[in-house]
C-alpha cells in the first residue's frame, strides 16, 4: 500500500478501492444497488465512490437497455491498467519480504 500511495497515480480511499476491486474482480453485471447490498454500505456512499472512479475513467455508467431503471457499472481500459499496475506493486512488495 505504501508504494501505491507514493506513486504518481491516484490515491484511492479504502471505500473507493473496495468498490473498484468488486467491479473488476467479481463477475458483472454491477449496479449501485447490487454493490451496496454486496458490500453492506449505503447507496449514496457507492454513488460518491463511483463518481470519483468515473472521473478517473476507471469505471463508466451505462443505462441498462433491458431495464431502463438500472444503471450498469462498467470496467474501462484505464481501470484495467491501474489494477494490473497495482497487482504488480503487490507482487513486488511480497517478493521483497
Amino acid at each position: 500500500m505504501l508504494s501505491s500511495v507514493r506513486a504518481d497515480g491516484p490515491d484511492l480511499s479504502a471505500r473507493q478501492m473496495t468498490i473498484f476491486l468488486q467491479v473488476y474482480l467479481a463477475a458483472p453485471p454491477h449496479t449501485v444497488r447490487g454493490l451496496a447490498e454486496t458490500l453492506r454500505i449505503a447507496k449514496p456512499a457507492v454513488v460518491r465512490a463511483l463518481d470519483t472512479l468515473g472521473q478517473l475513467d476507471f469505471t463508466r455508467r451505462k443505462r441498462d437497455e433491458t431495464d431502463k431503471r438500472n444503471v450498469l457499472i462498467q470496467r474501462t481500459v484505464k481501470g484495467s491498467v491501474f489494477l494490473s499496475d497495482f497487482a504488480d506493486q503487490v507482487v513486488a512488495a511480497v517478493e521483497a519480504v
